[in-house]
Formats: structure tokens, C-alpha cells, sequence
């Protein structure tokens, strides 16, 4: 059978809504799988023990997904299910007139090597492997492929012995041995039910890094991590980040692993970061392997996190699993804050807080101020791939930290394990989460359901005034409001957590913190009184996921640069002097001269004062990229955008020259390398201050930095810098980083990403040029992100040209791997997601592309929704 998922002729497909939810009429209690693996046409033989729900219409048929696979037979019971009781269609398997209890057998065949949407079973350099979620086990089997269907596994797995040595599939392995004509068998157990998109099947020639865990009870657990075998040396961070992330979880939340092994494998191609398959997790080898050659700061970091994530997900997600995927948040905003958590533990709170917020600002309120704004608990969807965004798991992580903050961390904790034990094995939905959070804080917690109801971001105004300057007291206004979204014009009060604190200016001292909960639409208080000049620090450690507006005094600011203890409200002063200043550059009136002066000033200050936390000092450093600097403009001009924060940038490098030159020279070292946090905060502050040098128009100390960096976080700190720079030494440097590394796959997508934010007058012809390069291949997922992905979603200027080219580009690709990979494709579309906030002209060129893609004859589901919710 064809995948005919791209004929002219296929169907629309329907709208899922919320509150068409049903209960499954069928459960399924055990599966045995039986695979046969070939390149070009596996056989599956699946025997499923059957029984109607309990409630369900006696009448109603048994009907089971399948996608682009061919059906070899079906028995019942031993017997060969007679064919006119049965109905193939497009997706679906449908047996009618079957009784309530049952053992179904069913064979299919599917074609790996035909399957480049990486979805379902195919094949990644050479080696056979999965990924099911959302809807991917109906591409090996039909089945009921929904999250509510949970069963236990069995599964055994036969193939060539010689080029697929390695078997596994999810929970402990119980059998295998060799077979005749040179083939061999693995047979695994699971005994955790668990819904078809967390089932996993890896065949290759694979190699073991091994290592055990002892957990609180004493149990013993082999860890496994598989790779290529010429990368078994490159396993040992993830590793180590697994054992701690164990632990973590069971100190943080009591959660102790369940099975006598959990294996981990690295593959090349690859949609999603990670996939938390029971026992045995399917990695993007780019957050598997790392050394201290190849990889930067950054991807130990990564690699840190996306391990403890999918680990986490053991219990968030797989013990208790999704009733729908309208529930998607409840596993992926829950461990994603668990994640965060766990990364705050091991590195800086401080420091990790900034770059969640970050990632939140950059990724989810473009979502929430454009056409794809949805809740975090979305109501409807057509392709549920669609979903899996910022919305769901940035936003989603805020809600549980907001719970948090609520209840008390005591209460949260007693929360999590009354929702753990009530809902172990089950498939549970968010109402499940929130209530027991609320019951273990004895709170009413029914106004917070509308974060996961209603779209959009609240603004949060704040104003202060001095109620009597005779007794020193501070009045506080504070109001919310929340602007229309697509489909929710109407948005009522939220209930949110505001942390503050006033902070004397003379004293430069806290007289006051806590927390006001605001759940109307306004409120005022007054505070004080105080003895000294007062300054209200508000939203500290950004306790609710909100836009602050609020019209504080430039001495206020810098006060609160320098003095404030929350080092979260200290960098979000540094980070809105770094977006006004750029985005005055970039307006017809011009740079604010002296309020520059003052903010570079007020940078050289915090910088001296930091000595002890290089990590944080090096976040005020980082400007907003012009990608950043977008969120909430209208009539964008991406030139003048670009053009602006370079000014700022130039200036502030070229006034802090000496005190940047003495920083890089003074963390300069040729020490071995060491990925902990205090050696990574060190290298931070000095590329951070190698940056700026770099737009002053310094490129000598980058320039030999590239040639003799020891480790690649500096290597790749300085052959970026100046990849995007004017320096002659450009093309130079770019050309011997690449005959450098180019067998290091990981390390060369690195460089594509840096050709990708070429200067805005070269950007597209590079990119274009390199659509045939040695380096890239359209088919792999990392390979697109760092060309394609890194062009337009990040070289503003390059991207959005006036002549609307850049565009054109990106749709061409669009349309070219929607023929392949839909998911790819649908994401590819996100760069469009502001088109209407453009000027005129880019905004007439950009619409003109979308229209080209709603029209497109034969777009798969997945694009077919996004364009036309990115064109509606």
C-alpha cells in the first residue's frame, strides 16, 4: 500500500475538538509484536488480547489506525477473519460484528527505507529505529493508536546478525539467541502498560557505553547508552548527566526508576530532540555526544538538560501518562519545569532562570502576539504534530512554577505525590494535576484554569506613586489585561503570583518583599513608610509569564542594575536598556547618546562588581538578537532592526574596550577543559566579552582565538563572532573551521548554521549555494535547522530582504520537504508567523508565499494548518 498521504485526491482532514472526547469503546490489555526486520519490507505480526469497555454500545465496531502500511492478513482466534467483515480505509482498519472479549492477530508489512518522514519504523545511518508519538505506531501496525489505549508489551525482534548485532525494544530484555542463515532473535518485556507512542524498537551495529545505578531501595539498574561505534568515547556527559538526573528525581520528587535497565540511543535523523519511549530513549545525536573537541558549553549543557527531560519523563508522562493529546502539556509543561528545576540544582538558579525566561520571550510570546496563538491547553487541532510548541512546553513549565509559587514549595511537593500515586498507570488529563495541587494546598484554584484555557499574553501595568513624601510611603497600582486573540476576544483576569520587593536608594537595601496575588482585573497598595527614597522591584525572579509595562525612572533602573539582590530582575533591567537603546539606533530619531553612555557605564560597573559570578556577568553582556528585538513591533523594517543593534553594540564594545580586552586576557587560559558549571561560566564572560570586541571592530583577538582555542566552546565562540562580522578574515576563518572538522557531522552543522548568518547581502546566495554542498542533506532534520532553520528564523536582514527572495526561498524548501517530511516542513513555516507585523512592502511579499502555500495542491495536513492559521 502507497502512502497516498500527498495525492491530489486525499481528503481534508477533520478538526479534533476537545469536546468530542470519548472513551475508547475497545481496551487493549496485552500486545506481542513480532518483527522481521528488512530495509525493504518488514513484517509485523501483532496478537492482541481484546475486550469492549466497560459502557460501550454493544453494537460498535472495532476500529484501528493505520497509516502507509499494507495489510497481510487478519485471524481471530486462531481463525482467518472473514474479509467482508472487515473494511480497509485510507487510515483506518474497521472489524465489525466482534464479540467482547477476543485475541486478534493481525500482519502487516511497512517499508523503512521508503520512510523519510521519520515517523514509525525507519532506518538512520544504516540502523532501524522509531519514533511513535504523536501518531507514528500506525505507521508499523494497526492498532488503536491513541494515548487512553494503554497495554503491556511483549516483543520479539529477528534480523540479519551480522549487519543489525543489536535488538532492543522497551522494558527488560528475556530472551534471544541465533538463528539459522545467519540470523538472530531479541525478545523484550515490558510490565508497565503504556499507550503505542511510547513503544521502541533500535536494530544496528551498535556499541554499548555501560555503567549501573543504585537506586534509594538498593535495586541495581544497567545504563546503556548505544552509538555508532566510532563514537563510544563521546558518552561519558550523558552518562554522568543521567545518574544525577536519577537521583535528582528521587530526592526532588520520590521518584525511583522501575525497570532493571534503561537504555538510551543516539540517532542521525531525527524530528524532535528526544523521545522518553519506556526504558529505552531515542536520542538526536546531538544531545548524546559530546567532547570536549566537539562540543561547546552549550551542548554539555543541552545535553544535561534534554537527558534529565526525557528521564523525567519515566514518571511524568510514562507511569502516568495522556488521557488525548489536548492534555499534551501535562507531561511536557510539567517536565520541562521539572527539567529547569533539576538544571537550576546543578548550575546557577540565577543564570538558569534567565534563559528559560529567554527561550519563553523568543520562542512563546511571538506564538501569543501572532495567528498561532492557542492555549496551553489547546481545544482543536488537525495534525496534533502542530502542538508540540513554545505554548505548550515553555508556557506550560511557567504554569507549574506559578502553581508553585501559589500553593508553597511544601504543598507542591505533597501535590505531585498525591497526583503520582492517584494517577500511576492511568491515562490522566490536567484537571487530574491541577486538583491535586489544590487539594494539597487546601486552595481554590478555579480562576488559574484560565492560563490553560486562554491564549495570549497578559500585560501587566504597573505605577507607582508617592502617597505622602511627608511619611516616605510608595503606592502601588497594579492592573492586567490580556488583548484579543485568534478566536478568544474576550480574555477575563487571571490569577497570578507578582513577587516585589522596595529597595531603599540610599541604603541600596530590601526594607520590603513578598507577594501579592492579583486575581481582578486592578488593584493598588501602599507601602512603607519608609525613612529614605523608595524603588519598587516588581515581578522579581518573573514570577508570572506576563509583559511588564511599567514607566520606571532611568536612576531607578540603574539602582536596580546594581543593587537589587534578585539577579533575575537585575538582568531583565540590563536586557530592556539593551532593546530600547538598539531599537532607538534603528528609528528615525537616532540613538539616545547619553542614555547609552550611561547603560554602557552602568554595564562596566555591574562587570567589576561580578568577579565572583562570571556566569551571570555574562548575561548582562548578551544583547537581544535582532530576532529577539522583533517581539512586539509593528511595521517592522528588518534592516533598520539589524542596523540598530549593531550600532549599540559597536559603541558599548568600542566605550568598554579596555575592561573587555583585560577580561578575555584575564579568563584566557590553556587549562584542560572541564564542562562544570564554574569553568563554563568563565569561558562565558570571556567570549561574551570577545563578542563585543568583535562588533567594536576588534577581530585580531577572535582571529587567534579560532586558530589556538584548546576546546571548541572557544573555537566555536570566536568562528561565530566572526561569521557574522565584516572582517576580511571572514570567509578565511569560516573555510579552515570546515576542512578542520568536516568528518565531524555534529561539529559541521555548527559551521552551516554560522554560513547561515552571513552578512544580509551575502546571506541567501550562501545558503542557496550550500543546498549542494558536501555538508548538507535535506533529508536530515539537523541538517534543515541549521541551514535553513538558522536563515530564517534568525538572520532578520538576510531573511526578510526587500525584494521578497528570501521568501521565495524558504517556501521552495517548504513545498520540497512536505513531500518528505510533513513535520519538518509544517515547522519550517514559523519564520512567517510576524508577517503582518511587517512593512508594506516585505508584509505584500510575504503574504504572496503564504498564499502560494494554503493553494498547494497535495500539502499534507500538517502544512495545510499551519499556513492556513499563519494566513487567516
Amino acid at each position: 500500500m502507497t502512502d497516498a498521504r500527498h495525492s491530489d485526491a486525499a481528503p481534508a482532514s477533520p478538526t479534533v475538538r476537545l469536546a468530542d472526547y470519548r472513551a475508547p469503546d475497545f481496551l487493549v490489555d496485552s500486545v506481542h509484536l513480532d518483527f522481521q526486520l528488512d530495509p525493504a519490507r518488514t513484517r509485523v505480526k501483532s496478537r492482541l488480547a481484546v475486550r469492549r469497555a466497560t459502557g460501550a454500545d454493544r453494537d460498535a465496531p472495532l476500529v484501528l489506525d493505520g497509516d502507509g502500511i499494507e495489510l497481510m492478513g487478519v485471524t481471530m482466534e486462531g481463525d482467518k477473519f472473514p474479509a467482508h467483515k472487515y473494511e480497509i480505509g485510507p487510515s483506518s482498519l474497521t472489524l465489525r460484528n466482534v464479540p467482547d472479549v477476543f485475541t486478534l492477530e493481525i500482519e502487516t508489512v511497512c517499508r523503512p527505507d521508503a520512510n523519510k518522514a521519520l515517523s514509525g519504523l525507519y532506518i538512520s545511518s544504516g540502523m532501524f529505529c522509531t519514533q511513535c508519538e504523536a501518531q507514528g505506531f500506525r505507521r508499523i501496525t494497526y492498532f488503536p493508536d491513541r494515548p487512553d489505549v494503554l497495554a503491556r508489551y511483549s516483543v520479539r525482534i529477528e534480523a540479519d546478525a551480522q549487519r543489525y548485532p543489536v535488538l532492543l525494544s522497551n522494558g527488560n530484555r528475556i530472551g534471544g539467541g541465533a538463528l539459522a542463515d545467519g540470523r538472530h532473535f531479541a525478545e523484550w518485556g515490558d510490565p508497565h502498560p503504556k499507550p503505542s507512542y511510547l513503544f521502541a524498537l533500535v536494530g544496528g551495529d551498535l556499541a554499548a557505553v555501560e555503567d549501573e545505578f543504585v537506586t534509594r531501595s538498593g535495586r541495581r539498574v544497567a545504563l546503556k547508552v548505544f552509538v555508532q561505534p566510532e563514537n563510544r568515547e563521546k558518552c561519558g556527559y550523558t552518562l554522568d548527566s543521567l545518574k544525577r538526573a536519577m537521583r535528582w528525581d528521587e530526592e526532588a520528587f520520590g521518584r525511583e526508576y522501575d525497570l532493571d535497565i534503561f537504555m538510551i540511543v543516539a540517532v542521525d535523523h531525527f524530528n524532535f530532540g528526544a523521545m522518553e519511549n519506556k526504558g529505552l530513549n531515542i536520542f538526536n545525536s546531538a544531545y548524546v555526544l559530546a567532547s570536549p573537541e566537539t562540543a561547546t558549553d552549550g551542548d554539555y549543557e543541552a545535553i544535561e538538560s534534554i537527558v534529565a527531560h526525557e528521564y523525567f519523563h519515566n514518571w511524568s508522562g510514562n507511569r502516568v501518562t495522556c488521557r488525548d493529546w489536548f492534555q499534551l502539556c501535562l507531561k511536557e509543561g510539567f517536565t520541562v519545569f521539572r527539567d529547569q528545576e533539576f538544571s537550576a540544582d546543578m548550575r546557577s538558579r540565577a543564570v538558569q532562570r534567565i534563559k528559560d525566561v529567554r527561550q519563553l520571550w523568543s520562542r512563546q510570546f511571538p506564538e501569543d502576539q501572532g495567528p498561532l496563538a492557542h492555549a496551553v491547553r489547546p481545544d482543536h487541532y488537525v495534525a496534533i504534530d502542530n502542538f508540540y510548541t513554545a505554548t505548550v512546553y515553555e508556557k506550560g513549565a511557567e504554569l507549574c512554577r506559578m502553581l508553585k509559587t501559589l500553593v508553597g514549595a511544601e504543598a507542591f511537593r505533597r501535590g505531585c505525590d498525591l497526583y503520582f500515586d492517584r494517577c500511576d498507570g492511568r491515562a490522566a488529563t490536567v484537571e487530574d494535576f491541577v486538583g491535586a495541587i489544590a487539594e494539597a494546598g487546601g486552595r481554590n484554584l478555579d480562576q488559574f484554569w484560565r492560563w490553560y484555557t486562554d491564549a495570549g499574553t497578559p500585560k501587566l501595568r504597573v505605577e507607582t506613586h508617592s502617597a505622602d513624601i511627608s511619611d516616605g510611603s510608595l503606592r502601588v497600582s497594579i492592573s492586567q489585561s490580556t488583548p484579543p486573540t485568534p478566536g478568544q476576544p474576550e480574555k477575563p483576569p487571571r490569577q497570578m503570583p507578582i513577587a516585589y520587593a522596595v529597595i531603599g536608594a540610599a541604603s541600596r537595601r530590601v526594607l520590603d518583599e513578598g507577594l501579592i496575588e492579583l486575581t481582578s482585573p486592578d488593584v493598588e497598595r501602599t507601602f512603607g513608610p519608609y525613612t529614605e527614597q523608595p524603588v519598587l522591584s516588581v515581578l522579581r525572579g518573573y514570577s508570572a509569564p506576563v509583559e511588564l509595562i511599567r514607566a520606571a525612572s532611568l536612576d531607578e533602573r540603574l539602582l536596580l542594575l546594581s543593587a537589587e539582590p534578585d539577579l533575575f530582575s537585575r538582568w531583565a533591567v540590563a536586557e530592556k536598556l539593551w532593546r530600547e537603546t538598539s531599537l532607538a539606533a534603528a528609528s528615525q530619531s537616532g540613538t539616545d547618546k547619553a542614555l547609552l553612555d550611561r547603560f554602557a557605564d552602568a554595564l562596566g560597573d555591574s562587570l567589576a562588581q561580578l568577579d565572583h559570578d562570571p556566569a551571570f556577568a555574562a548575561e548582562l553582556l548578551r544583547a537581544p538578537t535582532d530576532a529577539e528585538l522583533l517581539l512586539g513591533l509593528d511595521a517592522i523594517n528588518p534592516d533598520a532592526i539589524a542596523a540598530g543593534r549593531a550600532h549599540v553594540r559597536k559603541t558599548i564594545g568600542t566605550r568598554l574596550r579596555p575592561q573587555l580586552e583585560a577580561i578575555h586576557q584575564r579568563l584566557r587560559t590553556n587549562a584542560p577543559y572541564s564542562p562544570d558549571a564554574e569553568a563554563a561560566g568563565r569561558r562565558a564572560l570571556m567570549n561574551g566579552a570577545l563578542s563585543l570586541l568583535v562588533a567594536a571592530g576588534e577581530y585580531e583577538y577572535a582571529q587567534e582565538q579560532a586558530a589556538c582555542a584548546n576546546n571548541m566552546t572557544d573555537e566555536a565562540a570566536a568562528v561565530s563572532a566572526l561569521a557574522t562580522a565584516d572582517s576580511p578574515a571572514r570567509r578565511d576563518v569560516l573555510d579552515r573551521f570546515y576542512a578542520k572538522w568536516r568528518r565531524e557531522p555534529l561539529v559541521v552543522k555548527k559551521w552551516l548554521a554560522w554560513r547561515a548568518m552571513a552578512p544580509a547581502k551575502e546571506a541567501l546566495g550562501d545558503v542557496a549555494q550550500l543546498l549542494t554542498h558536501e555538508a548538507f542533506d535535506i533529508a536530515n532534520p539537523n541538517s534543515v535547522r541549521a541551514l535553513i532553520g538558522a536563515f530564517a528564523n534568525q538572520n532578520v536582514a538576510g531573511f526578510h530582504r526587500d525584494d521578497g527572495k528570501g521568501y521565495a526561498f524558504l517556501t521552495d524548501r517548504i513545498i520540497e520537504i512536505d513531500r518528505f517530511n510533513p513535520q519538518l516542513a509544517a515547522r519550517l513555516t514559523a519564520p512567517f508567523e510576524l508577517w503582518r507585523r511587517l512593512e508594506p512592502r516585505r508584509r505584500r511579499l510575504a503574504e504572496e508565499q503564504l498564499t502560494r502555500l494554503t493553494q498547494l495542491a497535495g500539502a499534507s495536513p500538517n502544512l495545510a494548518e499551519m499556513a492556513s492559521r499563519l494566513k487567516d
